[in-house]
């Protein structure tokens, strides 16, 4: 299968909804939320304090009476300016601040769950700030095509136990979201990224990308949405 037919390849391996979170949420607990450049109310928020961060989902969660937030495919997000991890270029083209990753903002602790069958790949506790925290990396192979899931700033103890070719079964739990002090200091939320081809990496891969690199990474990391399939009303 051409990487160019990678989306659809993926849009055909799920029916409907497919839970990544706690199997007791439906889909019509779940709400879309701008973290763009774009978002004016974002902007007078002090993005730098987890804290004041997760206080602003909280309240965007309440005010529409829903249990998660996500979204964030594609997005130029401002965030990533606090952290030399993604800032270290004197280029603004070659510094990162478009997410590739499908985020799930929710409670600490909320289970996380495989969204296909698989086998562990490779896990690390990314711990630099900013960073990914506790990482989970799945491999998947379906029709002679193998491919990679990855799921970022879970709790470290959902690497306990882990061993690399693993089985993994859909729905499975694989770890919880972690807090903001083992998560890389962000409000806790899964980061959510499709690979199709990791580049050897173990336990970790780019989940942001800049203006310069960012034609091979939607490549090469589509819309985890193609298997979600939440809808974004």
């Amino acid at each position: 299968m051409e990487s160019l037919n990678f989306s659809e390849f993926l849009s055909q391996l799920t029916s409907g909804f497919t839970q990544v979170l706690d199997v007791n949420l439906k889909e019509e607990d779940y709400i879309v939320i701008d973290l763009s450049e774009n978002n004016i109310e974002l902007g007078k928020v002090d993005v730098s304090s987890s804290r004041a961060f997760s206080n602003y989902i909280a309240e965007y969660l309440n005010s529409f009476g829903k249990k998660v937030a996500f979204g964030g495919y594609s997005e130029v997000r401002k965030l990533y300016r606090r952290s030399e991890l993604f800032t270290a270029s004197e280029d603004e083209d070659s510094n990162r601040n478009i997410h590739l990753g499908l985020d799930f903002w929710a409670n600490a602790h909320t289970d996380v769950l495989a969204v296909l069958d698989g086998k562990i790949h490779s896990f690390n506790d990314n711990s630099n700030f900013g960073d990914y925290g506790p990482t989970i990396i799945i491999e998947h192979s379906f029709q002679e095509k193998k491919f990679y899931s990855l799921y970022g700033h879970l709790s470290r103890a959902s690497l306990e136990n882990l061993k690399p070719e693993m089985p993994i079964k859909k729905g499975e739990k694989i770890g919880e979201l972690g807090t903001a002090e083992e998560n890389g200091d962000y409000a806790p939320h899964l980061h959510f990224q499709i690979i199709e081809d990791l580049d050897e990496k173990i336990g970790d891969f780019p989940g942001v990308t800049s203006r310069k690199d960012l034609d091979f990474y939607l490549q090469n990391c589509p819309d985890p949405n193609y298997l979600i399939k939440l809808r974004k009303v």
